[in-house]
């Protein structure tokens, strides 16, 4: 059964990427889960599925960027599924492409952040904050590729290893409620807060999450009638394909490939990529 809009916390897919469309949301949430300070913000709406008023492509994470050309990609993750470490690698690689225009140097790559906020604990050492970065096991030093993994999760336990804030945040996400925000005096989750109660009150968003539930029902249910699995084959061919493309040229269509599941199906064609 389908929660109603007016009940859901934001931990919930939809509600998250509603309220991170705002760019001053998206500023504190990337400021407060990453530690950082970070100057204006820009929500890519090329790549926001919100956008679409058909909801043709249901992608449920959000890429931003700020000031600094520093790229961010922040996505809620409410189910344990297998090879997220892999997940991130993928969205790490298709931010790389998307950003390096034909012509451009390596060297003229901005840094990275990919986000998972997790409503469990994804490698069970009770952590909030895991961030991962590329470094070298023979003496420990950092590659300085400047692309950053970083793993978010409500269960941590430690709460004396990191900033109050943060705890609060990660705690309000599975109880983004009047009660909860009483009991804390805590800036930025009541500043949160407003931005969740404003979009809670709009009848256009609690329309769009209606559509929105029924086309993930329409899919789930096209899934399983055609037997898809989506895991490690799916993911090893899209990534063959984001390479075969990039190797011929097409680097600057590999954006649409998340948007438009005809031109995806197109591509894989194409580059002879079906069921492989």
């Amino acid at each position: 059964m389908t929660t109603k809009f007016q009940d859901l916390n934001l931990s919930n897919y939809f509600l998250f990427a509603a309220a991170a469309e705002d760019e001053e949301t998206s500023k504190l949430l990337v400021e407060t889960l990453l530690g950082i300070e970070v100057g204006r913000v820009k929500v890519d709406v090329e790549h926001a599925f919100l956008y679409s008023s058909e909801f043709r492509s249901l992608r449920l994470d959000v890429y931003l960027s700020d000031e600094a050309e520093v790229r961010y990609n922040m996505e809620m993750e409410n189910d344990r599924r297998e090879a997220l470490p892999q997940r991130s690698r993928f969205h790490q690689a298709e931010m790389d492409v998307m950003s390096l225009k034909p012509g451009q140097e390596f060297s003229e790559l901005k840094p990275v952040y990919v986000v998972f906020i997790c409503t469990f604990d994804p490698f069970g050492r009770g952590r909030y904050r895991y961030t991962f970065e590329n470094r070298c096991l023979e003496e420990d030093f950092a590659l300085g590729d400047g692309a950053a993994r970083v793993f978010l999760s409500t269960k941590g336990t430690n709460e004396a290893d990191v900033p109050a804030e943060l705890v609060n945040l990660l705690h309000y996400l599975e109880n983004s409620t009047d009660e909860y925000v009483s009991r804390t005096d805590d800036a930025k989750v009541r500043k949160l807060h407003e931005r969740v109660m404003s979009l809670k009150r709009s009848r256009t968003w609690e329309a769009r999450y209606m559509l929105f539930e029924e086309l993930l029902r329409e899919r789930e249910k096209k899934g399983r009638e055609e037997g898809l699995a989506i895991g490690r084959e799916a993911t090893a061919r899209i990534l063959r394909l984001v390479e075969a493309m990039t190797a011929a040229g097409e680097s600057d269509q590999i954006s649409r490939l998340s948007r438009e599941p005809e031109f995806l199906t197109e591509m894989l064609e194409k580059y002879h990529l079906q069921g492989k």
